[in-house]
């Protein structure tokens, strides 16, 4: 590396300078805040932990994200954190211990050995909350409304909740008795939306026509409030199928009394975390953001490995990626003390940062800069503030 390039950043990580981390960190406290408000506790998990508990129970997506360390005191493997809801489960299940519902919020930075999706960053900073103990719709539908009033207070409106269900793909494997090689296959061609090539993997099956249906029509289902009808028609001979949907009919009438201008999203073959979700699965879009901004969804017993199943529902969202559709903030003018060694001007100054103003004392020779709009002086034998204009 030439001293010319010593200055860049790897591929998909950046800096924040001073006025995008001052409306980072306050975004990050008002939302805090507001989780405190609901009865979230805040827990701050470790940055790295051994990879047995930190890449346990999400699936292979975490672990092909996981930058890896040997711990030099003990040799085992260690990973630096890319998600940090399998940390909360752990304090759930294991350091808090507790019986009935348990609600934990965190903030803090991932990383990614890799983009998670095209022009993604690679440290994204991961605010969520985590709701345990508990397998009712109600905590399904707090979260969500959780979720949604975390971009309603960060500014954001025009919000599209995406939902579906884990259920009603598993309920169609299961009915259609595919093989594991089969459903990976069936998996990834729904995962890409891909219509012949589905066309053609349904006509290479054994199956009778309602199966054969059952599997091509799942790649269509996906739209307005329509696709829930079409879904009960289409799998009425599927049990599990048709309570999914109807938990899913349940879910977005209460959410539309709640937020009448919510605008609803459904899709049936909906699979982001496939792998440890197990319920309802929801991510919420806005149009000037071409991905979901935020997301979650249902991962019961994730606790398990860590000694105790405990259902559980949470959602998450990148503080970075929420910036980028906020306005900036116009930083509050500052007062400018000129260098001055009386204890007198220091006790003004103090008193001035104490009701909340920010005072930047030059040091010798400084003079105002353009971050300043008033000025301490002495006038009268008296220390007060005047305008510089």
């Amino acid at each position: 590396m030439t001293s010319v390039d010593r200055w860049l950043l790897p591929d998909g990580v950046e800096e924040l300078l001073p006025a995008q981390a001052a409306q980072v960190e306050a975004l990050r406290r008002q939302l805090l805040d507001l989780y405190k408000r609901w009865g979230y506790e805040l827990v701050i998990p470790p940055m790295l932990e051994y990879t047995e508990s930190l890449l346990v129970g999400l699936g292979s997506d975490i672990d092909l994200l996981t930058f890896r360390v040997t711990d030099q005191l003990t040799g085992r493997m260690m990973g630096l954190r890319a998600d940090m809801t399998p940390q909360a489960a752990r304090i759930d299940a294991h350091s808090l211990g507790r019986d009935g519902p348990v609600r934990l919020c965190y903030a803090g930075s991932v990383l990614h050995s890799k983009p998670k999706k095209p022009l993604a960053s690679r440290s994204p900073i991961q605010l969520g909350a985590e709701l345990y103990g508990d397998n009712s719709p109600a905590s399904d539908l707090e979260i969500i409304c959780l979720m949604l009033e975390t971009l309603r207070v960060a500014g954001l409106d025009g919000i599209t909740l995406d939902t579906g269900h884990v259920a009603i793909y598993r309920a169609v494997i299961k009915a259609a008795k595919l093989n594991g090689e089969q459903e990976a296959r069936y998996f990834d061609i729904l995962q890409r939306k891909a219509k012949t090539e589905l066309l053609e993997f349904v006509a290479s099956l054994a199956v009778d026509d309602s199966v054969a249906g059952h599997l091509l029509v799942l790649n269509e289902l996906h739209g307005g409030s329509d696709v829930l009808v079409k879904g009960r028609k289409v799998f009425a001979d599927i049990p599990e199928a048709i309570d999914a949907i109807a938990s899913l009919e349940q879910l977005t009438e209460t959410l539309a009394q709640r937020i009448p201008d919510l605008k609803f999203y459904f899709d049936l073959a909906e699979l982001r975390g496939y792998h440890y979700h197990t319920g309802v699965v929801f991510s919420a879009l806005v149009r000037e953001h071409g991905q979901a901004l935020a997301s979650g969804g249902r991962y019961d017993d994730i606790g398990q490995v860590f000694g105790r199943a405990r259902p559980a529902t949470g959602f998450s969202i990148d503080l970075k990626a929420l910036l980028g559709l906020l306005p900036s903030l116009t930083e509050s003018a500052a007062i400018f003390a000129p260098y001055d060694s009386s204890p007198a001007q220091w006790q003004f100054v103090q008193s001035l940062r104490e009701s909340g103003e920010k005072v930047i004392c030059g040091l010798p020779g400084q003079d105002a800069d353009a971050a300043c709009d008033r000025v301490v002086r002495k006038v009268k034998e008296q220390w007060c503030v005047v305008s510089l204009n």
